[in-house]
């Protein structure tokens, strides 16, 4: 497999931002709008569900004026002790990126800025010192290659792969369980480089919203609600159910609400 094994899933620390009342308006391709009071409540659950798993918490105030602000991973990525500062692709999330790297930046060794293309966290799956980027509808060729090169200069390997047509995010229909062990989806399953590198779980039919987990020491956080999975991997792993049905109506999942490391 790609890269130095780290164990990418042992974290300290997760970076969330409080929710906000403007998430009413937040990007959503199904043209739904989340009630704030139902996100607080998630919210809440999500940050009781990140201690548990022992982490400590930093959390950001809330932005108004960026609906999508809660979703602190998608401007953001951390390695290695350093925050890049990603570039999200709609318009109405400018202005994101420069609030949150001033507000975090003293956590971090050293800041790097994504300047040319479009690239949002949601397309980046990290393996240890590896780095699989997703080309969407959200993260196009030249944001990409500017973040290939700045990851490349601080010793990690990438590969960028096309993300299947219609779904969101390249992480929208996969997550992370273990250092060689993706979950995924039936469409992400026929990814070549994913089939031929590493470990696959397959999701059962009409559970791919259960896609987006987040593995944090010994502990996996899962979508509530998904049975199958559920079953599956409560074999190998200790889960905690977190439901996420509102924060689903903006094509939301787990890993975009908080930023770990």
């Amino acid at each position: 497999m790609p890269g130095t094994p780290k164990m990418t899933y042992k974290f300290t620390n997760a970076i969330l931002r409080k929710p906000n009342k403007s998430i009413h308006n937040a990007l959503s391709s199904q043209y739904l709008h989340p009630n704030y009071e139902k996100i607080l409540e998630i919210h809440n659950n999500y940050i009781t569900s990140i201690k548990e798993a022992g982490l400590n918490t930093i959390l950001l105030e809330s932005l108004e004026q960026y609906p999508d602000s809660i979703f602190v991973e998608d401007p953001a990525l951390i390695f290695k002790n350093n925050i890049i500062i990603l570039n999200p692709s709609d318009f109405s999330r400018n202005g994101e990126a420069k609030i949150i790297k001033n507000e975090i930046s003293k956590y971090f060794e050293k800041i790097f800025v994504v300047e040319k293309g479009k690239i949002e966290g949601g397309d980046i799956l990290n393996i240890n010192n590896h780095f699989i980027i997703g080309l969407s509808n959200r993260t196009d060729k030249l944001g990409a290659e500017n973040l290939s090169n700045i990851l490349i200069s601080l010793g990690a390997t990438v590969e960028v792969c096309q993300t299947p047509k219609d779904i969101l995010h390249f992480k929208s229909e996969c997550s992370l369980l273990d250092d060689d062990l993706i979950l995924v989806s039936n469409r992400m399953s026929k990814l070549d480089y994913l089939k031929k590198n590493y470990n696959l779980i397959e999701l059962p039919l009409g559970e791919e919203n259960a896609a987006n987990c987040i593995r944090i020491n010994n502990k996996l956080l899962i979508p509530d609600g998904f049975s199958k999975t559920e079953e599956i991997l409560s074999k190998s792993f200790k889960i905690i159910k977190i439901n996420i049905d509102e924060i689903s109506k903006v094509d939301a999942g787990l890993s975009c609400m908080s930023l770990r490391w």
